[in-house]
């Protein structure tokens, strides 16, 4: 598979006053959400009807397959619920054999079948993710400008194709190789390869971490080898005008990076970096820091242009809200909550719209049977799709509600606003509560002429564009060059997520994917022997990251206002761990003076790259 203009990229290439390469490997992760996939499934005989019970990111996805794919059941005689959920990270979009083997059995005995997963099996079943391995060129003029990108990737699919497993390493990653970078040509390569291992598919970033990584790696050593400072080498290169036209698709549409830089680089005081690292050194320590600046495109979609590319299924989402007679408020999204606090964000959206205690209004997701068909949750597109849907409808509750008070208040519609849980006539203090609003439409006693009772709506929104979060992360620390062992003196985090809706949920979502992403650049990798065995089958072998292998993190969030939503947002659940490997391996090989040094930096390889 290959994306861009191999003879422009060859061109720039002859052109070139000075060529940058790098083999680098972005190494195999298992996710290990906090709860290992489990389902409950129940056959009614009298109904002939199934209940699915699962562990998944987006249950009406999962009814769909098992339908119309594998022929468990017709839709409507199939329910599947996916309640809380302990995590997903990607692994929980896909439908596994046991789900289907539950069904089937329940049936067969005639009783409910419960089957859960250990967290063996989950090493070894599960979908895992990353496991690239690239060479990347890089060619620069005579004043350091970019001229073209030219990469070549073997992606590990793993023994069997996955659900997103050829789109990861292709349509998810090639087309962000620009970067927040100025690069004429690109010529992106890539070979899947089929291989005796657990299939690889979408996790936490899906094709946007390899991507950021691979760049940024790029940027750094070309800085190096250029002998220039590795933020005036991003600045100099970076994106001003937007909107942007990449060479390899994207279409990014609004950004300032060098606000994000600009912040990063005062809150770890970058020019004090040299005078801290003789200080270092005098200890016996080395010191060093890293630069990582990511984009990435979130909220995955639209439909039209997924469905360009080969997709089975659109990509837009579902809402429908239910304001109550006595004025509650019902939000039914097909978005899916497994931990990234949506029945808090959603209902900030509502609460905020009326004016009414959040108190007032209940999120209702995960339920074939209770929600409209909807696409469920990945790719951070829960509040700049599923938000939106949520927004669109409650526009038209809104405007319906306008419509009943005008008329009770005997008033132009146009002059109605909703302050504080009541409908008011703008000049007046003529106003009518929202439970009222609601009674008057379920009652139906004194409605407008051609108006159907009730107050509920639907709305299903299909973005026009993507969504490009982006920040600068840098990181600080020091290589004890005795043991090869890394300890983190500061990481500091600057992301331009559009407007926050609630800054506290947002910190804790970077807070995951820095964890995610320093897990990967330090611990984490999976390995398999020479007969295809995995020798890391548990949190024996394989180490995730604890609290004290991470610093404490300096967040900080600059905003550039996404205009392809009524929101402004672009999405924050993934921007951690696609941004902050690459600023955790560039601070190590600043310290130890040595490029070639690949994930997971262990203290055995870092000692090794020292002293090799």
């Amino acid at each position: 598979w290959h994306l861009g203009d191999e003879a422009a990229v060859k061109d720039a290439f002859s052109k070139a006053a000075n060529v940058v390469t790098l083999d680098l490997t972005n190494n195999r992760l298992v996710p290990n959400a906090m709860e290992p996939r489990a389902a409950v499934a129940h056959y009614d005989q009298a109904e002939e009807h199934y209940t699915l019970y699962t562990t998944s990111q987006n249950p009406h996805v999962a009814r769909l397959v098992l339908s119309a794919f594998y022929n468990i059941a017709p839709e409507h005689k199939l329910r599947v619920i996916a309640p809380d959920v302990g995590g997903g990270f990607g692994s929980k979009i896909y439908i596994y054999p046991e789900e289907m083997v539950a069904l089937w059995a329940s049936k067969k005995v005639g009783r409910p079948v419960k089957w859960t997963g250990d967290r063996s099996e989950a090493f070894l079943t599960d979908a895992h993710g990353r496991d690239h391995v690239s060479k990347a060129e890089m060619a620069f003029d005579k004043d350091n400008k970019i001229l073209g990108l030219r990469v070549k990737t073997h992606a590990n699919f793993g023994a069997y194709m996955s659900l997103f497993s050829s789109a990861v390493p292709t349509y998810l990653y090639a087309t962000l190789l620009s970067g927040q970078y100025v690069i004429p040509a690109i010529y992106a390569e890539v070979i899947g390869v089929y291989t005796n291992t657990t299939p690889v598919d979408a996790y936490r970033g899906a094709g946007r971490p390899e991507a950021s990584y691979l760049i940024e790696r790029m940027m750094e050593t070309a800085a190096r080898q250029l002998k220039v400072d590795p933020a005036e080498l991003r600045k100099k290169n970076f994106i001003t005008t937007f909107p942007y036209q990449t060479p390899v698709i994207m279409a990014y549409d609004i950004g300032d990076f060098h606000a994000s830089i600009d912040a990063a680089m005062k809150a770890i005081d970058y020019a004090g970096f040299p005078a801290r690292k003789a200080k270092a050194k005098a200890s016996g320590k080395l010191r060093g820091i890293g630069v990582s600046c990511y984009i990435e495109a979130c909220g995955i979609a639209p439909s039209k242009a997924v469905g360009s590319l080969g997709a089975g299924v659109g990509l837009w989402e579902s809402a429908e809200i239910r304001v109550n007679p006595v004025g509650t408020i019902e939000v039914l999204t097909g978005s899916h909550s497994h931990g990234q606090g949506h029945e808090t964000t959603f209902g900030q959206i509502i609460a905020e719209r009326l004016g009414v205690p959040i108190s007032q209004v209940s999120i209702v997701h995960g339920d074939t049977d209770k929600v409209q068909f909807g696409m469920g949750t990945y790719g951070s597109r829960s509040l700049a799709v599923g938000g939106t849907a949520i927004v669109k409808a409650m526009e038209k509750v809104e405007a319906k509600a306008k419509k009943i008070a005008a008329h009770a208040l005997e008033a132009s519609e146009s002059d109605i606003v909703i302050e504080n849980g009541e409908f008011k006539v703008t000049g007046t203090d003529k106003s009518i509560a929202l439970p009222m609003v609601a009674l008057a439409a379920y009652t139906a006693h004194n409605r407008p002429d051609g108006m159907e009772p009730g107050l509920k709506e639907t709305a299903f929104y299909d973005p026009t564009n993507f969504t490009f979060p982006a920040g600068a992360y840098i990181c600080e620390l020091e290589v004890d060059p005795g043991t090869g062992k890394t300890s983190f003196v500061n990481f500091v985090a600057a992301d331009d997520f559009g407007r926050l809706i609630n800054p506290m949920i947002v910190e804790g979502q970077v807070h995951g994917g820095l964890a995610q992403g320093i897990g990967q650049a330090l611990l984490e990798g999976a390995v398999y022997d020479d007969t295809g065995q995995l020798v890391t089958a548990s949190f024996m072998d394989y180490t995730m990251p604890r609290a004290d292998d991470l610093p404490s993190f300096q967040l900080s969030h600059t905003t550039t206002l996404c205009p392809g939503n009524p929101l402004g947002v672009k999405g924050c659940g993934e921007a951690g761990a696609i941004g902050a490997s690459a600023a955790v391996i560039n601070a190590i090989t600043d310290a130890i003076g040595n490029n070639k040094l690949e994930m997971p930096a262990t203290p055995d390889r870092v000692w090794h790259a020292i002293h090799g």
